[in-house]
């Protein structure tokens, strides 16, 4: 496994500045359109997308053929959505149970591979997804003993995500990973500019500021993203990845005033848990497939 510590370095940075880039988005959120938010951070990720496919192995030219035109949109579109969503989570659940939510993604994930990618999950897996799945029942525990709708937020952000996640793997069939990237940035961006002027609304000066800060945080934390896979496997990475959850609530409690209960605690563990096993399962499984010559029993 090729690793190293600069990867660790650029995959913590990446973390931490994904969960800053939260805590910003919700400040915003708060007053402004989710929808024009996006759209003005989106504007600097299309930004950075071009940059990075042109100066890619062929460049921009060779970055934007794709066998997979519709489904290259397909995946644009989702995560415009998702994004949308998500930063709405934030300010109608709060950070932390949003992201506690949004840890299920990999259980996900693993149940939509079965249909649209012909993956098999053997009983382990399925048992980890089921145990992930309490878990995500713990985070939303009615504490008046009615479900609270808000919480459908979330949860389709995560649904979201997750065949965002499946798609990609689809087309990294054939078509590249700064193909996929370009695709994303500039897609959202478009969908974006047709519907967020029409929720403009003129920002403060010093939430300009934070505006800036929101497309740097972008940015940088996918330039950073893009270094730690550069030098870890992926295998590596995700579970790491579950350190956001710990930031945003760090952030939502300390920032925004969320509390925590205890239930919610159990069951972000126990779904982190479950996660980090279906991630370390299914590539243990990929490294054992090709030898094998046929899909193992998991």
């Amino acid at each position: 496994m090729k690793s190293n510590s600069t990867g660790y370095v650029f995959t913590l940075l990446a973390i931490s500045i994904f969960a800053i880039q939260d805590g910003i988005s919700k400040h915003l959120v708060s007053a402004y359109p989710p929808l024009l938010v996006a759209m003005i951070r989106y504007w600097a990720f299309m930004l950075f997308a071009i940059a990075m496919a042109s100066r890619a192995p062929g460049g921009l030219r060779r970055n934007v053929r794709t066998k997979h035109p519709a489904l290259q949109i397909a995946r644009g579109l989702l995560l415009a959505a998702q994004i949308v969503v998500a930063i709405s989570s934030f300010v109608i659940v709060g950070l932390a149970h949003s992201q506690a939510i949004f840890s299920s993604g990999p259980l996900m994930v693993a149940m939509l591979s079965i249909p649209i990618l012909g993956e098999k999950v053997g009983w382990r897996r399925w048992l980890a997804i089921c145990f992930g799945f309490v878990g995500v029942l713990l985070i939303l525990k009615p504490e008046s003993g009615v479900f609270d709708v808000r919480f459908l937020v979330p949860l389709s952000g995560a649904l979201l995500f997750s065949f965002y996640v499946v798609l990609t793997r689809y087309v990294s069939r054939e078509d590249s990973a700064m193909t996929s990237f370009f695709y994303t940035g500039v897609v959202g961006a478009v969908a974006m500019s047709c519907i967020g002027p029409f929720f403009w609304t003129t920002l403060a000066p010093h939430d300009w500021i934070f505006m800036g800060i929101l497309c740097l945080t972008g940015v940088s934390s996918h330039y950073f993203l893009i270094r730690a896979y550069d030098l870890l496997d992926a295998v590596v990475i995700q579970p790491l990845t579950y350190l956001q959850l710990v930031l945003s609530a760090i952030i939502g409690v300390s920032i925004f005033g969320e509390k925590l209960s205890a239930p919610m605690i159990l069951g972000a563990l126990i779904v982190v848990a479950a996660g980090i096993f279906t991630i370390w399962r299914e590539h243990a499984l990929a490294r054992t497939r090709p030898k094998a010559g046929k899909a193992s029993a998991d």
